[in-house]
């Protein structure tokens, strides 16, 4: 009788063994189906002070309201540079550490030096020509740069809280009143030269030393948008500003390659259409909240005063002429910037 039973027991432990190779490989399969779950760097705040937290936050909301999406993908936040310096994250992006970086585009110059074609001063008029160009040719052309140089998938551009003005102690109303003012810039190749061609001097520092150095006279003033001098209460010492509108720095999201390649093909089109979304809505709240940012400062005591715009454009006109004799490439950058005014 045991003899009778033992093929049979063998019938059933190789059945129970093929059960279970079965089963594994469907776990397998489920595993690579599972959702995926990226790193957001963001070294703004997480409020609606940020231009880089309205972004995340309209795309956050538009993948939980896709059904092919709200189960796939999952995006965890981290604003105030908690995951380390700008400057460190985008090499972190690089590599896939970071799977998703908000930021402005200057940061990246650090590793593809053509981006910062985008902090020519002078080089666009206006928020609609920026969007014109990198919706475009010109952001095609950038945004393949990084993919090649800096291994990113450039998601999308949008804009910051507003054209970058001069705001200073001392009242400025024609372009020779900056003559050898000491002006905060961003430590960046573009932003500081702009501003010396401009006449002022370039003082590069970090932005969390800003009101300190306004209140010892180490800098007479700094170059940023209306949202930021209200958030941090520059407006207490530097109570000037001067409409130079000299840069539009546009933002940029940009993914590692690898992490992009993550996300199920099937679903790409839909991420990609949640994204370009997000860049639409955080492009009109962007507006907004500059004029409700220079309405609050003039309630504040702020003075707005125009600029001989022209005569600065002009005298900037040499920092173009040293770049793209460096990178002869971004010419056509410049050029289809130009034509999309």
């Amino acid at each position: 009788m045991m003899n009778i039973q033992k093929p049979a027991l063998r019938k059933t432990l190789i059945g129970t063994l093929l059960t279970s190779m079965l089963f594994a490989a469907g776990a397998v399969t489920n595993l690579a189906e599972a959702k995926v779950t990226f790193r957001v760097y963001s070294s703004l705040t997480a409020d609606d002070n940020s231009a880089h937290y309205i972004w995340f936050k309209r795309l956050q909301s538009n993948i939980e309201k896709d059904p092919q999406l709200k189960d796939e993908i999952k995006l965890n936040y981290f604003p105030n540079a908690m995951l380390g310096k700008e400057a460190d994250a985008t090499q972190q992006v690089r590599i896939g550490a970071i799977n998703m970086m908000i930021s402005g585009t200057s940061i990246w110059a650090t590793l593809v030096p053509e981006i910062g074609v985008l902090d020519l001063g002078y080089l666009f008029k206006d928020w609609n020509q920026v969007g014109k160009s990198l919706d475009g040719k010109a952001g095609k052309e950038l945004s393949d740069l990084m993919l090649k140089k800096a291994n990113v998938v450039v998601i999308d551009y949008a804009y910051n809280l507003g054209a970058r003005n001069i705001y200073t102690k001392k009242v400025v109303e024609k372009p020779e009143d900056l003559k050898n003012l000491k002006i905060r810039v961003l430590p960046v190749p573009n932003f500081i030269a702009t501003i010396n061609h401009m006449g002022a001097v370039s003082i590069p520092m970090p932005g969390g030393e800003v009101y300190s150095s306004l209140q010892m006279g180490v800098i007479d003033g700094l170059e940023h948008d209306s949202a930021t001098v209200l958030a941090n209460k520059f407006y207490e010492i530097a109570k000037n500003a001067t409409l130079t509108q000299h840069i539009y720095n546009p933002i940029m999201i940009a993914m590692n390659k690898n992490s992009f390649e993550q996300i199920p093909e099937k679903l790409r089109p839909g991420f990609m259409a949640a994204a370009r979304e997000a860049t639409e809505y955080e492009r009109l709240q962007s507006y907004k909240i500059e004029e409700k940012a220079v309405e609050q400062l003039k309630g504040l005591g702020m003075v707005f005063r125009e600029v001989d715009r022209n005569v600065l454009r002009a005298d900037v006109k040499p920092v173009w002429d040293e770049f793209l004799a460096k990178y002869p490439n971004m010419k056509t950058v410049v050029d289809e910037v130009t034509a999309a005014e």
